[in-house]
């Protein structure tokens, strides 16, 4: 799972870079919000995975706040992008003729800028909900599946829901691997017999 979510998002990340027909305002968010997921699931799935392999389930005490704060910052990073694409969205229905007006290149840079940096205060807010909900009593067993639902399942969904529908998206991958795209429509005539 941990392979299928980097590598789609990956490729979500590529399409967008590499076709000028998606540098729009939604394929830069969407772009932003596959590395986001990238990042938010290599905080902790490979420590977990190493975990798995050694049957050792130490962490340091440096290795565990890091940890902590990557996952916190990314997660938190993914939240504000998914409002800012709703933004997006909004704009483009409520307003499609001021559509490129006001969703300006400046103005996506700046969305992005504030998701970014707000990130780092909301960590120092959260930090202290996660301190004080750790001395609650769960089952490790449900614990760790939502955990992994959560961590894992997730942003190895994201490129599925928010891309690979999209026939944009598919044009610009099938165009990177080489499948030919075919653009118009096919009108096939029977063959007239003397």
């Amino acid at each position: 799972m941990y392979l299928i979510a980097v590598f789609g998002n990956l490729l979500i990340i590529l399409a967008v870079g590499s076709d000028s027909h998606l540098h729009t305002p939604m394929y830069f968010f969407l772009a932003n919000l596959s590395f986001s997921d990238i990042c938010f699931i290599s905080t902790t799935v490979p420590k977990m995975l190493w975990n798995i392999q050694t049957h050792c389930k130490v962490i340091t005490y440096a290795g565990c706040i890091t940890q902590m704060y990557f996952f916190i910052h990314f997660a938190g990073l993914e939240v504000f992008l998914l409002t800012v694409m709703a933004y997006d969205r909004f704009v483009a229905i409520c307003h499609p003729l001021h559509y490129t007006v006001i969703m300006n290149p400046r103005l996506c840079g700046l969305l992005v800028l504030v998701s970014w940096l707000s990130v780092v205060s909301l960590f120092y807010c959260t930090s202290l909900g996660v301190y004080l909900s750790s001395a609650a009593t769960q089952s490790s067993l449900s614990s760790a599946t939502a955990s992994v639902m959560y961590m894992v399942v997730t942003p190895m969904l994201n490129p599925f829901i928010y891309s690979l529908r999209n026939k944009d998206i598919k044009r610009a991958l099938k165009r990177i691997i080489g499948v030919p795209a075919m653009h118009g429509t096919i009108i096939l005539r029977p063959e007239m017999r003397p």
